[in-house]
């Protein structure tokens, strides 16, 4: 069909089309109707209409009229945007800042949408390592270097987490280890340090996950992805501070070469872990890239995982769950994804979860022992073990709004992109 134009109104929708009606048409398109609606009621709205539209396989809209602004052309293309990229929409000019806005959010968080989205055959650990680094040099040419250590190298430098976690797999772990300094001083203080989970696949390993819990571990390496874009947002944003980002990729495979339930893990901090079960592995990988984070001794660490099951049972997949010791540093995320637009919530964490980490055989295991702990605090517990100072300037992303296993209302089908414009707007308020 011909290219649709889609219009906002203010106004009811004719009665025709029902009563509350949000979308209406005309013969020359389509008219959304935000009445008496907050800022965010409307966002919503749109979101919601443009994924109706993007459903029902229109596929080429220009958005007409002289209500559109930064925010609603952003919702808009949130919800009609699909793995697929079935359409286009032609957007009106914005003013200079915010054209420049909506075309760094197009490219940092739909570079992640498309990545997590991409399959285990074509992402696997050193492509997304090499991925992240290609989407930071196309931004920053000459203030991003990295090295990428990977398989038995790992070893060498006592990265026993990622390497552990990874053996079983034909292809090999691997950390990222970037360098944003867009002071070109060497000398230089690192204001924050990023620390994402990369688990190109997740079968489970040996606690291997049913078929139903396996289909969407691809999205597994949704922490990586976020930080990654997160930091390209800021960076387009203005962010002039020294950040180091750290990937911890591997594939949680079965063979005969893949960790197994028993094992005691020796980490550079001196801690021994017990495994209890390969399914918590992310925490495993996360360990090594919080330690090289606090050895930077930047004053934030932030990270990002799509963790564990308990925190979308806790907050389901709308929104993101936020933890740390750290209250005041949780309650200013909090406000970042207010700001941005973003859903949140605080889950709690004390330093007596690390309680429930029992083992008999090494200083914790890697996952909490009894009936009814929380599973994403005692994860977030797990994690502060290898935080030098966890409760001051540390906070951890339990990414449950990540992805969407099956399409909403307001999502296709796949990875959304939630929350990469909470850490980047934290990155520049708190680095």
């Amino acid at each position: 069909m011909s290219q649709m134009y889609v219009s906002l109104s203010f106004q009811e929708a004719p009665s025709k089309w029902g009563e509350g009606a949000k979308l209406s048409f005309t013969s020359d398109g389509a008219i959304i109707h935000l009445v008496n609606q907050s800022q965010d009621e409307q966002l919503r709205t749109v979101q919601k209409m443009a994924r109706k539209l993007s459903g029902q396989g229109i596929s080429d809209i220009q958005l007409a009229g002289g209500s559109w602004n930064l925010e609603l052309c952003w919702a808009f293309e949130q919800g009609y945007y699909t793995a697929k990229k079935l359409g286009n929409v032609d957007y009106p000019a914005l003013i200079e800042n915010e054209q420049n806005e909506f075309l760094a959010r197009r490219n940092a968080i739909n570079w992640a949408r498309q990545i997590i989205n991409q399959g285990p055959a074509d992402l696997y650990p050193q492509r997304l390592c090499e991925q992240a680094c290609e989407l930071l040099k196309s931004i920053a040419p000459e203030h991003v270097t990295y090295q990428i250590i990977s398989g038995d190298e790992l070893l060498k430098n006592n990265y026993v987490g990622i390497y552990a976690v990874g053996r079983g797999s034909d292809k090999a772990p691997a950390m990222l280890q970037l360098d944003y300094n867009p002071t070109s001083n060497a000398n230089e203080p690192v204001a924050a340090a990023l620390v994402g989970k990369g688990i190109t696949f997740d079968s489970g390993g040996y606690s291997l996950k049913p078929s139903s819990g396996m289909d969407t571990m691809k999205s597994d390496m949704g922490g990586a992805a976020t930080l990654t874009a997160a930091l390209a947002l800021a960076i387009s944003r203005g962010l002039k501070k020294r950040v180091k980002l750290f990937l911890c990729c591997a594939e949680n495979l079965v063979s005969g070469n893949a960790f197994k339930l028993g094992d005691v893990l020796t980490y550079r901090n001196g801690k021994s872990v017990e495994i209890l079960n390969t399914d918590a592995e992310g925490r495993l990988v996360l360990a090594d890239g919080l330690m090289c984070a606090s050895e930077t001794k930047a004053p934030l660490i932030i990270d990002a995982a799509t963790l564990t099951g308990a925190a979308k049972v806790a907050v389901g997949r709308d929104f993101n769950a936020v933890l740390g010791l750290d209250q005041e540093l949780v309650y200013s995320a909090l406000n970042a994804a207010k700001a941005e637009h973003e859903l949140a919530w605080a889950l709690p964490l004390e330093p007596w979860h690390k309680e429930r980490l029992t083992s008999g055989f090494a200083d914790m295991a890697n996952v909490h022992s009894g009936e009814g702990n929380p599973g994403a605090s005692t994860a977030a517990a797990f994690l502060s073990n290898f935080v030098e100072n966890p409760e001051k300037g540390w906070v951890h992303f339990d990414l449950s709004g990540s992805y969407q296993k099956s399409a909403s209302e307001l999502w296709s089908t796949g990875a959304k992109g939630h929350g990469i414009r909470t850490i980047s707007r934290l990155l520049a308020e708190q680095a």
